[in-house]
Parts: structure tokens; C-alpha cells; sequence
């Protein structure tokens, strides 16, 4: 069973409607004791990083990611969910993250190093590169597109965490990312066609202490 954790900044119906494609049960709460049960835990997120982190700091869901995370239960940030992962942002200003994972979170400059302009956000489907072939929740995903929506990307603090990326102007995009029984994804899974549920079915068969 996968706990979605409601934090009044998901998009919760298309994960649970995600997860119900792929025959796996799950459940939406904002109660600590009731997501304690779950087997492993989902972290969606559309908004504001700094935003984020206050709701989950005010419903006490703060303390209970680190606490699981260090349980070694697995747990998948999506969107703003993988970002809430890192160190810190710079949105709205400097906010401390939940420290799980090493790195950045930072805005689309929305300018090459050439001078080129892109827009910003990043909108719409891109191409995979994988840099970890063997990791698991990459288990028989097929080669392919997955969608993006985002205005802010990960500066990893590691290369080890970088399991996935794709590209947007001249920057690098942390994609999928790792530690442990912490992983995150930047795009959207559940709205990423083939590969993205497929890797839904590889987190939800994922186990505890899983590398």
C-alpha cells in the first residue's frame, strides 16, 4: 500500500488515478499515523518551494519524511515533491529543504551561455538520458519522452544521485534522482505515458533499504 502524503500542494488525483492503472492500492492522508502504515510513501508537489516546505513544517509532515526516510522506507518525491528532497532553493527567496538528498534547486536562467533566449518554464515532453543503467526504478523502462513542467531545476551537489537527466537550453536537468530509498523524479510519472508508469510499478514494488 502507497501513501500519498496531502500537503495542500499535490496534484492528487492524477497520482491516484496513476496508481490505480497500474493495479497498485493506495491511499490519500495528511495524518502522520496513518501514513506511518504505508508500505512506502509518494511526495507529489505544484507550486512554490518555499510554499512546500512551510505546509509541511506546519502539518508536522516535515519531522515524518526524515524520520521514515531514515527507516529506510521508500519514498518518491514527484515535481515539486523531488525539489522539496534537496538542500535548499532559491525561490522567493532562500528556504532550507528536507536535506535528503544533496543539491540546489535554482531558476531557468532563460538564457544560453551563447545568448540564446528559451522559455521559461520548461514545458513539455523531453528525452531521457539515463546515467545509471541498473538502477531499479528504471527496470525495463523502455528508451523515450517523459513530460515536464517546472521553472526551477536541481543543481545535484553529487553526480552520485543523477540516476536520469534531460536537457532544456543548455541545461543539464536532473530527471531522476537517488539515494538510497530516496528517489524523485522532476517529471511527471503519471502523465509520462509508458515509461512513466513503468517506473511507477518499479517504485511500487521497491523495498525497504533498496539502493
Amino acid at each position: 500500500m502507497i501513501g500519498i502524503i496531502d500537503y495542500g500542494m499535490g496534484n492528487l488525483h492524477s497520482v491516484t488515478k496513476g496508481l490505480e492503472r497500474i493495479g497498485c492500492a493506495s491511499f490519500v492522508s495528511a495524518d502522520v499515523k496513518e501514513l506511518a502504515q504505508a508500505e512506502r510513501l509518494i511526495l507529489p508537489g505544484v507550486g512554490s518551494f518555499r510554499d512546500g516546505m512551510r505546509e509541511l513544517k506546519a502539518q508536522g509532515l516535515t519531522a515524518f519524511l526524515l524520520e521514515q526516510a531514515n527507516k529506510n522506507k521508500p519514498v518518491l518525491g514527484i515535481c515539486l515533491g523531488m525539489q522539496l528532497l534537496f538542500e535548499e532553493s532559491e525561490e522567493n527567496g532562500r528556504t532550507l529543504g528536507l536535506g535528503l538528498l544533496p543539491g540546489k534547486v535554482k531558476r531557468f536562467p532563460g538564457v544560453t551561455t551563447a545568448g540564446e533566449r528559451y522559455k521559461v518554464p520548461h514545458m513539455g515532453w523531453n528525452r531521457l538520458h539515463v546515467h545509471q543503467v541498473d538502477h531499479p526504478i528504471l527496470h525495463v523502462v523502455p528508451p523515450g519522452h517523459v513530460y515536464f513542467v517546472h521553472s526551477y531545476v536541481v543543481h545535484v551537489g553529487n553526480d552520485d544521485v543523477l540516476v536520469a537527466s534531460a536537457s532544456y537550453g543548455d541545461q543539464l536537468v536532473p530527471a531522476v534522482v537517488s539515494r538510497g530509498n530516496v528517489w524523485g523524479t522532476q517529471f511527471h510519472p503519471e502523465k509520462s505515458s509508458v515509461l512513466g508508469m513503468q517506473m511507477l510499478r518499479n517504485f511500487a514494488r521497491a523495498k525497504e533499504g533498496m539502493q
